[in-house]
């Protein structure tokens, strides 16, 4: 790798031309890594990055004004910030390298056979790395529906006391839709909450387990449609393929309680958006919790948007501290496997 190409980068996100020295570890190698950033998001994502690897392998940071091909001379290591910077152009200046890895779980926007033909080795991050911060984000939307909190502000501000009267989660049915990561974590966290907590999953936990996350009840996903009406909020915590694209469909949005709350932290292509947005115009659903759209960013006039029961942010759910921290050190950790001769995790 040529150094003119390749520059290392510290915490701030400016460059030095300092050498970065190497353990003395004769068993492991330093290799040429080079970073594919989001300008607007380099921090914290790339600073805990930049923190993790350390001085353990030469770090680059791609520049765009700057000749492509030069700067993929000799990388061992590309990583790809959340999958939306690598092209098809980067792919093939990239071609021989070992990894490439993608900062982020979701890779549905990712052409991974295209870089699997180029690339030794794919990855992403699992999804342990944001499961509390999405959770979290869920019951967040979860309480502030139920406390009404948008109201709330609103009366505070025209000093009308004591109203409006909210609602308790304890005694409620919370239906989640997968049992990944941050699915389990959200049950956890509802059933300290004294909530009921029903699963659809592909493959249904056994009793023990369900006992230890707190799941009343977990069927599979041909059951669905009998779960929804039983629910009061209902939570999407699944990954976005031809399988689940649009699994909240017209059809099944109407089978939901009548006044039931959706909560989507997940992917907005799990939900027919426009079927949702007429269910909550006409009142059928009670409120959504949404940080995730179909398309990002949406119509941000549109008057469902303004609803008091309807809570939006702008898909930041996992854009947590504690979430970049996790994605660094395992991004670092496959890169240090890499350098050690063993197989990355997480492999596409």
């Amino acid at each position: 790798m040529r150094t003119a190409a390749i520059r290392p980068i510290d915490s701030a996100g400016g460059c030095h031309s300092s050498n970065l020295s190497l353990r003395h570890n004769k068993a492991v190698e330093r290799l040429n890594v080079l970073l594919l950033a989001i300008e607007k998001l380099f921090e914290p994502w790339c600073t805990d990055l930049v923190e993790a690897i350390g001085d353990r392998h030469t770090l680059g940071l791609y520049r765009p004004d700057d000749p492509m091909a030069a700067q993929f001379e000799g990388v061992d290591v590309v990583i790809d910030h959340g999958g939306h910077v690598g092209t098809h152009a980067m792919m093939d200046a990239a071609a021989g390298a070992r990894l490439w890895q993608i900062m982020s779980i979701g890779y549905e926007h990712v052409d991974v056979p295209y870089i699997r033909d180029r690339v030794r080795f794919v990855a992403n991050v699992p999804g342990t790395t944001s499961a509390a911060s999405l959770a979290q984000t869920a019951l967040m939307f979860m309480l502030m529906l139920a406390h009404r909190t948008h109201e709330c502000h609103e009366n505070f501000h025209r000093q009308r006391w004591m109203e409006p009267c909210g609602t308790e989660l304890e005694g409620k049915t919370l239906g989640i839709m997968g049992l990944g990561n941050s699915g389990r974590h959200l049950a956890t966290l509802a059933h300290a909450l004294g909530m009921h907590v029903l699963a659809a999953t592909r493959t249904p936990p056994d009793r023990t387990a369900c006992a230890t996350l707190g799941i009343d009840q977990a069927v599979a996903f041909d059951a669905l449609d009998d779960m929804l009406p039983r629910c009061d909020f209902v939570s999407l915590h699944l990954a976005l393929n031809t399988a689940t694209h649009r699994v909240m469909d017209r059809q099944r949005l109407a089978r939901m309680k009548p006044g039931a709350r959706l909560i989507n932290t997940a992917r907005g292509g799990l939900v027919d958006e426009p079927a949702m947005i007429e269910a909550l115009m006409d009142g059928h659903l009670g409120g959504a919790g949404l940080d995730v759209f179909d398309r990002e960013p949406p119509d941000v006039d549109h008057p469902v948007y303004r609803l008091p029961n309807v809570i939006v942010t702008p898909h930041v759910a996992a854009y947590t501290d504690g979430s970049s921290r996790k994605r660094a050190k395992c991004i670092a950790d496959n890169v240090d496997r890499i350098a050690t001769g063993q197989k990355p995790l997480h492999l596409l």
